[in-house]
């Protein structure tokens, strides 16, 4: 978890050095050596780009302690045993600069125990900094004070994790296991004791608690065999240990057929077995009747199905109360339960509901935290039907609902526009006042807290708006793409110049953003219709339509920001390239995927390569373009795609210049004030460039060597031959001679008409209609 830190910090270009124990034999760097080296190679990976591991210094107790000198922040993230940590905090202590701050990532022990072991005169500037695995993706950090920790330093660092590195916080409560892990590993074992105790099958219920009722995809059973089956256990004692009191102690402890598996080493993914076991393709599942796995299914019942899909919160909770069908049953008993145990507790382990509910939403992946479901369905009815459960000996524990559940709350809701409910102060939190949220224009929302801001329309059609932020920047206007999955239809793309047009009569600049993701691409459902029909002709005009909004983009009289998160595939991507400049969230996965449908970008995608490839080689000695085609030809030819907003400047989808942002929701604050610097900078569009020097008939040819040579070995069919040769000579230029000077517009013409072609083969057709009918792209 340490070197996963470290590598998110070096993502933020933080400079990080990284300690661990002095090897006994050889390298004293060894062991900390292993842990940076296997950074590389996990998957998803914790690096926004390789070259980012650089940024991470090896150190060792024994020989570095005098770097800590220079350290602004030093987070300690060893084994959860308090006296070791107690002996690291005396070692380090003599090193630590008076200005540092010395935090601990303990997923649950104690901070104000921690801060004892801290030297004196470090303890104001001593707290707990809880990442959530894996520290990269999980935007959760919990941020917990002990009681001699100086309050400002908490703002301070609040701000820098949430603007700097992308994080979500929660300010935590020093209770075991503070938010998220204590509502969320009551959670797993409440679903574990009904499963027993009703008799289903496991992987029956992860298909229950995953994205079916708003959990992730690895719902449950899955998510304990991905956490590890041993960490669930040691959470799970670390309750057991330290809640004595509690009036759901009884099931602080894991069931004794978790424990078996424990006992055999078989822990989960880590091990390649545990409740799920991979054979070959094939998901086992443990089956406790058999006392062996079988094949995976995990049917829902088709009347809890029908259910499930009630729209209505309040409809859907009331039928699975009623229903006697045992996967009914069990939904109803998991969801009473939590809300029962969040009720009781809230007092203890959180400010505020909004808090608790943030903490399930951003540590756990719901899609709602359990007051926002319990508030959604009815607060009244809920906690009528949870009391008389309680009253009947049906919950967990029989401790009554805490008073305020029917005060005022019961009215009102725990979420209000004025703020969330704090069941310690008994009274309503509003969001914090930290400067640094000015920056989330759009922050997340908990159900019930009130609207957004709300800008104004200027101007829309089926499938863009044009609109401002009048309280931000009444002279920058926002353009959205507004189709579902903001795909690139005919709407978007005859109705782009217009939008443009307009923004360039009224305003001073002009942000492309919207929610991710930022577009999937050309709508295929319209270009199959099309093909259908025989409309050739029309088809190239649509091409022609798409490449004339790219460079209305391009040479807009206004600066044009792509303000991009989520995916940016195909047309979105070449969108974006043409953009006067780009703010990329880090979670931003771009490529020009078009060779997946047999195709190649004819959005200005190629043209734009090429242009930067003349460039680019105008630079050196040679002045050969090729030089520069040959790893974009890569790239496209196998339909690449950046891992990362970093990666994407990397392949040559974004410019060095281009920012990225690690907080995707500062992303529309970050790009309306680079509009705004630029239109103030005197902005005006470049001159479309002349002469460019292509790489031609020699340039195609050099690909193609290395395309036989993929065939030769079986990497690639004769069709992907047939499309990566299109993408060679779009790039090149066109079948013309070697280092000869064309303009913007041949380029484009080039890479229409070879798309064209393209779309006119069966085997194109096939993988097209293959990827509309799957999802998935058709090797043919």
């Amino acid at each position: 978890m340490g070197a996963q830190i470290a590598a998110h910090l070096a993502n933020a270009e933080v400079p990080v050095v990284l300690f661990d124990l002095p090897a006994k034999d050889g390298d004293p760097n060894r062991i900390v050596g292993q842990a940076i080296d296997a950074l590389r190679k996990l998957e998803p990976s914790p690096l926004a780009s390789q070259d980012r591991v650089t940024y991470i210094d090896a150190a060792n107790y024994s020989q570095h302690l005098d770097q800590l000198r220079d350290c602004d922040l030093i987070i300690e993230a060893i084994a959860e045993k308090m006296e070791w940590k107690d002996d690291l905090y005396r070692l380090i202590g003599p090193f630590v600069s008076p200005s540092a701050i010395v935090a601990s990532n303990t997923s649950g022990l104690s901070i104000e125990r921690l801060s004892q072991g801290v030297p004196e005169t470090l303890r104001p500037r001593f707290c707990g900094v809880h990442f959530f695995n894996p520290p990269r993706y999980m935007p959760l950090v919990e941020l917990i004070a002990a009681r001699s920790t100086d309050p400002s330093l908490l703002d301070d660092l609040e701000s820098w994790l949430v603007s700097r590195l992308g994080k979500s916080v929660v300010r935590a409560l020093d209770t075991p296991n503070f938010v998220a892990n204590r509502v969320g590993v009551f959670s797993i074992l409440a679903v574990m004791h009904h499963t027993q105790r009703l008799g289903l099958g496991f992987d029956v219920v992860d298909s229950l608690t995953g994205p079916i009722i708003g959990r992730p995809k690895s719902a449950t059973y899955r998510t304990a065999d991905v956490v590890g089956l041993d960490t669930l256990a040691h959470v799970v004692k670390t309750m057991q240990d330290t809640l004595p009191d509690d009036p759901w102690h009884a099931y602080y402890r894991v069931p004794a057929w978790l424990a078996a598996l424990i006992g055999r080493g078989a822990l989960g993914q880590k091990t390649r077995a545990g409740i799920f076991r991979k054979d070959g393709r094939a998901i086992k599942v443990l089956d406790l009747t058999l006392q062996d796995y079988r094949d995976s299914a995990g049917a829902i019942d088709p009347t809890v199905l029908a259910i499930l899909e009630n729209r209505s919160p309040a409809e859907k909770f009331a039928q699975l109360r009623n229903s006697g069908h045992p996967q009914a049953q069990f939904l109803w008993a998991i969801f009473r339960d939590i809300f029962h145990y969040v009720a009781f507790h809230l007092a203890d382990i959180a400010d505020n509901a909004r808090d608790l509910d943030c903490a399930m939403r951003w540590g756990f992946g719901w899609a709602q935290g359990p007051f926002e479901s319990w508030q959604a369905a009815g607060w009244q009815t809920i906690a009528e039907a949870v009391q008389a459960d309680i009253d009947a000996g049906r919950t967990m524990s029989q401790v009554p609902l805490p008073a305020w559940v029917f005060g005022p709350v019961a009215q009102l809701g725990v979420h209000t526009a004025q703020g969330s409910y704090s069941a310690s102060a008994d009274s309503y939190r509003p969001r914090s006042t930290l400067p640094v949220y000015k920056r989330q224009i759009f922050p997340e929302r908990v159900l019930g807290e009130g609207p957004l801001m709300v800008g104004t329309t200027v101007w829309e059609n089926a499938g863009l708006r044009l609109w401002t932020l009048p309280q931000i920047d009444q002279g920058i206007a926002i353009l959205s793409v507004t189709t579902r999955n903001h795909t690139l239809g005919r709407d978007v793309i005859v109705g782009l110049p217009e939008a443009i047009a307009r923004a360039e009569a009224d305003y001073q600049g002009l942000v492309l953003w919207h929610e991710a993701p930022f577009a999937y691409g050309a709508n295929l459902k319209e270009v199959t219709q099309a093909i259908a029909d025989g409309e050739f002709e029309l088809l190239e005009g649509y091409v022609a339509d798409f490449q004339k909004a790219s460079m209305c983009l391009k040479y807009a009289k206004l600066p044009v920001i792509a303000a991009v998160q989520g995916m940016a595939l195909g047309g979105g991507c070449e969108f974006l390239m043409h953009a006067t400049s780009r703010v990329i969230a880090l979670e931003s996965y771009i490529g020009l995927v078009e060779a997946g449908v047999g195709l190649i970008p004819a959005g200005g995608g190629c043209k734009e390569f090429a242009i930067r490839a003349a460039q680019s080689a105008a630079k050196t000695a040679g002045n050969d373009p090729f030089e520069f085609i040959q790893p974009v030809f890569m790239t496209i030819a196998m339909a690449k795609v950046s891992k990362s907003g970093v990666q994407a400047r990397e392949l040559g989808f974004a410019l060095e210049s281009d920012k990225i942002v690690l907080n995707a929701k500062e992303l529309l604050y970050v790009a309306l004030r680079e509009a705004r610097g630029r239109a103030e900078a005197g902005y005006y569009p470049r001159l479309s460039p002349r002469g460019v020097k292509v790489a031609g008939r020699t340039g195609i040819a050099n690909c193609e060597l290395m395309l036989a040579n993929m065939k030769e070995g079986g990497m690639i069919s004769a069709h992907d031959y047939a499309v990566a040769k299109a993408a060679a000579t779009a790039l090149c230029g066109g079948d013309i001679e070697t280092g000869s000077l064309v303009d913007e517009q041949w380029l484009l013409t080039v890479e229409r008409k070879l798309f064209v072609e393209l779309l006119k083969n069966p085997k194109t057709q096939q993988r097209i209609q293959h990827m509309l009918d799957t999802g998935k792209p058709l090797r043919n």
